[in-house]
């Protein structure tokens, strides 16, 4: 075993040694106040790495105000007359501030310095037990009022609230310095009351400033109108839409005009301009919100299209939001320009915007089937009033089945003419088909000889039609005025909880839920009983196709206001009545009536028919037809001196 080698000391070397061993505790507790200088410096970064995270979720959190100017020679104009902002915190926080009426709640944001919502008193959500208000702009992605930049983006710039300008109750002022320069000083307004709308409308007064050293182009600026979308999942639409009026003409744009079509692309943005901009805004079904300009001006509106989940929906329904662009000016470095708006939010009630005038009653949306929807309107508000001792569950049903009845009444007579129309028609059934056999092998001398036969008997072929004629425009004004009645809203008629939604009374568990709608239902079998009352003429084919009819307007209706409902059974139980009665009545005899020897219009227009079909064969013969004349029948000798 080879023995452990010790280090040879010498008594020479003892100061060596000391020096090694003094060098050896110095190295160890050297490692040792490393470590712990190390583990320190770790420690430090890992602490002011958490501090400025914080501090940057603290920044975003409350970003920084922004601010203006507080005194005139801060200000870039140097006036005593510039825009003036009082310093705003340092930390932001949204502030809320209102203004109250007798049916809104209009409620304030300094974010953007606008209205970020109205709740509306008296108006719920679908269903009257539910405890939610209907809110306008309620997935608006800025205030009512704020002001758009670039490429239309509603900026939430942080506005200071100026209390000293404000009026608790009565008016709110907000000012707030934009990252171009411009001062915007937004002061809101209740209307004096007394004014028809009133309630709903609020006078806005916009006052810019260029602060900037260059001029800035007020174009390039908007007004936010906010967005609408349907309070209901079942609500279409088509009903939904971006409204805009120029030179007394009202533009509806819905979000089916912004969707690719065959032969157009698909839009993001939709502008409408006008020499004289009346209004814009953007509605549904039952609301909408409205910005007027005080002085109408040429003027530029846009609206874009998007998407919104309903809280009590399964899939995203159509938003509309729009804007109304500043004029179309440039404002010089220390300028100012002052706007003046009226704004409405609240509910299409056609009486209300009647009495408001102005073009308001537009905002209804009729059309063409304004002539006949806007009295059917006026009848039925006034017809409400003569029943609303009967109370509130009874008043709005019994106005539309008086309405209906006074319509109904009022064609009566056109009514009876043309039943008698068809019973004779119906007589002539036999000989028609003799007609048919004998002349199977050309159709051109059957049309004639049936116009012969019409004229001997004095039947009109289109006599039976001429009632659904006149039915047709009144039945889609009806459609037109209910479906916008807003006046219908949680009005209750018997079962009906709502005759402005489906009368639903049960919910089958199957294919996801079928609701079972009860007045679609009696409409279907009133209107069979209707069917098989009436006299049916035409071929076996034409019979079919009106003995389907019902099951069209059951399918059609069934989903629809039960307003509409309502009305249509209404019609179809007068119908039945009009019918027994007309029953009761001696039948019309079949009896040849003396002619003047002149056509008929009918028989002059088959015999332009057959005229075209004549020039046609002889261009496919190859023959010019302006050749050959058509041929005369002989005319009968002349008698007498």
């Amino acid at each position: 075993m080879t023995p452990s080698r010790r280090p040879n000391i010498r008594l020479g070397n003892s100061r060596r040694l000391k020096v090694r061993l003094i060098f050896s505790r110095f190295s160890m507790y050297d490692r040792k106040t490393w470590i712990i200088v190390i583990a320190c410096s770790v420690l430090l970064g890992v602490n002011v790495y958490y501090s400025k995270k914080n501090e940057q979720q603290l920044a975003l959190q409350n970003p920084p105000a922004a601010t203006a100017p507080a005194t005139p020679e801060a200000s870039a104009s140097g006036t005593t007359n510039s825009l003036k902002v009082e310093p705003a915190p340092a930390e932001i926080a949204e502030q809320e501030y209102k203004l109250e009426t007798g049916e809104v709640v209009f409620t304030f944001t300094n974010l953007g310095g606008g209205l970020k919502y109205a709740e509306l008193k008296n108006q719920y959500g679908v269903e009257r037990h539910k405890e939610e208000h209907v809110r306008i702009n309620r997935f608006g992605t800025a205030p009512i009022g704020a002001l758009s930049g670039a490429a239309d983006v509603p900026e939430t710039l942080a506005y200071s609230y100026q209390p000293n300008e404000s009026v608790p109750g009565e008016k709110i002022v907000f000012i707030g310095t934009h990252p171009s320069g411009l001062i915007a000083r937004k002061t809101y307004s209740l209307v004096k009351t007394g004014e028809p709308g009133a309630s709903y409308l609020l006078d806005f007064d916009l006052k810019v400033e260029n602060a900037a050293a260059a001029a800035l182009p007020l174009e390039g600026y908007s007004l936010f109108l906010g967005e609408a979308s349907p309070l209901y999942q079942g609500e279409a639409s088509q009903q939904t839409t971006f409204v805009w009026s120029g030179e007394s003409s009202a533009h509806f744009i819905h979000p089916g005009e912004f969707a690719k079509g065959w032969f157009s692309a698909a839009k993001s943005v939709i502008t409408g301009e006008s020499d004289k901009l009346d209004y814009v805004g953007v509605s549904n079904q039952f609301f909408t919100t409205v910005i007027r300009p005080k002085t109408v001006m040429p003027g530029r509106a846009w609206g874009r299209v998007s998407e919104v989940n309903l809280p009590d929906g399964d899939k995203p329904v159509k938003s509309i939001q729009a804007g109304l662009r500043l004029p179309a000016e440039a404002l010089a470095p220390k300028a100012q320009k002052d706007l003046s708006y009226r704004i409405f939010v609240g509910p299409k009630h056609n009486e209300l915007f009647r009495k408001m005038g102005n073009q308001w009653s537009d905002l209804m949306a009729y059309s063409w089937t304004g002539l006949v929807s806007n009295p059917l309107n006026r009848l039925l508000n006034w017809l409400h009033v003569l029943f609303q001792g009967t109370g509130s569950k009874w008043s709005w049903g019994l106005a539309i089945i008086a309405l209906t009845i006074i319509v109904r009444t009022a064609i009566w007579p056109l009514y009876a003419k043309s039943t008698r129309s068809m019973k004779r028609m119906s007589k002539l059934q036999p000989e028609m088909t003799k007609l048919k056999e004998k002349y199977s092998d050309d159709p051109n001398k059957m049309n004639q000889e049936m116009m012969k036969l019409y004229r001997t008997y004095g039947v009109n072929p289109l006599g039976g039609c001429l009632p659904m004629l006149i039915q047709l425009p009144i039945f889609i004004g009806f459609y037109h005025m209910l479906q916008y009645a807003v006046e219908l809203r949680h009005q209750g008629f018997w079962w009906v909880d709502d005759l402005s939604q489906p009368d639903t009374v049960y919910t089958l568990p199957i294919f996801g839920g079928v609701p079972i709608n009860l007045l679609p239902i009696v409409m279907a079998i009133t209107s069979f009983v209707q069917m098989a009352m009436t006299p049916m003429t035409g071929d076996k084919m034409q019979r079919r196709m009106m003995m389907m009819m019902p099951f069209v307007f059951f399918f059609f209706c069934y989903s629809f206001a039960s307003a509409l409902a309502l009305y249509w059974t209404t019609t179809n139980l007068f119908s039945i009545f009009q019918t027994w009665i007309t029953n009761k009545l001696p039948e019309p005899e079949l009896k040849p009536r003396k002619t003047s020897g002149g056509k008929s219009w009918v028989e002059k227009l088959a015999a332009k028919q057959e005229e075209m079909q004549r020039v046609q064969r002889l261009r496919q013969q190859g023959i010019d037809p302006g050749t050959v004349e058509p041929k005369k029948k002989p005319r009968s000798p002349r008698t007498g001196g």
